[in-house]
């Protein structure tokens, strides 16, 4: 046994007696597939010091399911053979408040010589956020749940994907309305609560513009934490749900035409425990670093769609003058552009921050916080600058204003935005050859199967999937 084995048994010994004395019985090691779906293996808690050492095995074929498990391939990933193991990471394991008996762990993947597997995610979001340390950059990231709560027919089992049902929300008050935080006082305080336990800093909850819609916002925090955290959220709601008779679903497009779910990326950046979104006389109080990493996310979006906007369903939510950012520009306080600078209270000097506006829940986050650190790095590196923010809605704008002010839209559909992250030079360095493979793989199966269906047909299908 290796030292570092010894050592991590060692903890897991020390963690399996705490968690006995909680009454937790099981753990589950969760990962999240190139198509945004959590997948999941459990161990009996009295096997995490061995779990911890030695790992849990699984298939690497897992990189090339589609988001409705059909299994494709790539050049270097697919078919029945290989192994991996699955490690959990120690530090992260949660006892979860509203499944007695269980805790969580978000896990990272190695071959059987113990090498990170390239197409590990995790370990990808993990790189990136090393390399803007190694430029001096701390990078503090949180996401934005968005969700739609309907009840669970009586026939419903947890789980399944019937798509027959009729939709039955159980609040019917109207947009942002307190009515709908009374209905379902119960049930958000349950939420809250359930976070609050586990961990989870919920900055602020309400409800959001479509029927039977929420929105929750956690603290920011180190941008693999950040995506640890979301996993952990949309897991523990559709959890309290269940408990509710209610079903959660985080899809992009819930119902066809109506506003879908976003998952907003928000970053700031700070260099030695100062914010770079607070310089004094500089434009918007943006200090060079923090000008040309946002230029370099926001030049880098029509490929970064592919990852944050991951489905055909994605793209239905994806519509002009629905604050989704669907035009490639930014803007100060604009809720309409793709990237928003947020310039928070004039007295706090970590208030500024901007948002990724685009993004949805059945993007990757561990990808999505990994290539916007990509883009953005690469934006330093070749010392991009914003160009003229933009306000107002450019959706309302005549073509000819938006092409004179250089405002273009954003990918339109799953193919286009996959075509660009395949010819994206930064992102191919970023991700890899294996990781790169794997995503476009996916992208493609996902276009395939619904290239002849209608919007209704794509909502149906994929609405229970995240």
């Amino acid at each position: 046994m290796t030292s570092r084995a010894g050592e991590q048994r060692e903890e897991a010994r020390q963690l399996t007696a705490r968690l006995e004395t909680e009454g937790v019985r099981n753990i589950a090691l969760t990962w999240v597939d190139n198509a945004g779906i959590a997948r999941v293996k459990t161990v009996p808690a009295q096997r995490l010091a061995d779990t911890a050492a030695r790992g849990v095995g699984m298939s690497p074929v897992f990189d090339v399911f589609t988001s409705d498990d059909t299994i494709t391939e790539s050049d270097h990933l697919g078919g029945p053979d290989g192994d991996l193991r699955l490690f959990p990471d120690l530090d992260r394991v949660t006892v979860l408040a509203a499944q007695p008996g269980w805790a969580w762990a978000p896990a990272d993947r190695y071959d059987q010589l113990g090498r990170p597997h390239p197409a590990c995610q995790r370990q990808f979001a993990r790189r990136m956020t090393e390399r803007a340390t190694a430029a001096g950059l701390d990078l503090r990231m949180g996401f934005e749940t968005e969700w739609v709560v309907t009840r669970a027919p009586e026939s419903h089992h947890p789980g399944t994907t019937d798509t027959s049902a009729p939709l039955d929300y159980p609040c019917a008050g109207p947009a942002y309305g307190m009515t709908r935080v009374v209905e379902l006082s119960d049930y958000l305080r349950d939420v809250t609560e359930a976070l609050t336990v586990q961990g989870i800093d919920v900055l602020q909850l309400h409800p959001e513009y479509a029927p039977g819609q929420f929105e929750l916002t956690t603290a920011p925090g180190d941008p693999v934490r950040a995506a640890d955290d979301v996993v952990l959220v949309r897991e523990t709601i559709r959890a309290v749900s269940a408990r509710h008779g209610l079903r959660a679903s985080f899809a992009p497009a819930f119902v066809a035409g109506q506003v879908g779910n976003g998952c907003h990326l928000h970053l700031g950046l700070y260099r030695d425990g100062r914010s770079l979104h607070r310089t004094p006389d500089a434009a918007h109080g943006l200090a060079p670093d923090a000008d040309a990493f946002l230029a370099g996310i926001l030049a880098t979006l029509p490929a970064l769609l592919a990852l944050g906007c991951p489905s055909p369903a994605s793209y239905l939510r994806l519509q002009p003058s629905r604050w989704a950012g669907v035009y490639q520009c930014w803007g100060v306080e604009n809720r309409e552009a793709a990237l928003r600078l947020i310039t928070g209270a004039p007295d706090d000097p970590d208030g500024g921050h901007a948002e990724v506006k685009t993004f949805d829940a059945a993007a990757n986050p561990y990808l999505a916080v990994g290539a916007v650190i990509a883009a953005g790095l690469h934006g330093i590196d070749s010392r991009a600058t914003l160009p003229e923010p933009q306000s107002g809605d450019p959706g309302v704008l005549g073509v000819r204003e938006r092409a004179r002010r250089g405002i273009v839209r954003l990918p339109a559909t799953l193919t286009e935005a996959t075509d660009r992250l395949e010819k994206s030079a930064p992102l191919y360095e970023a991700l890899g050859k294996v990781l790169h493979g794997a995503v476009l793989a996916v992208r493609r199966a996902e276009e395939a199967q619904f290239a002849e269906s209608t919007d209704e047909e794509i909502t149906a299908a994929t609405r229970w999937r995240w």
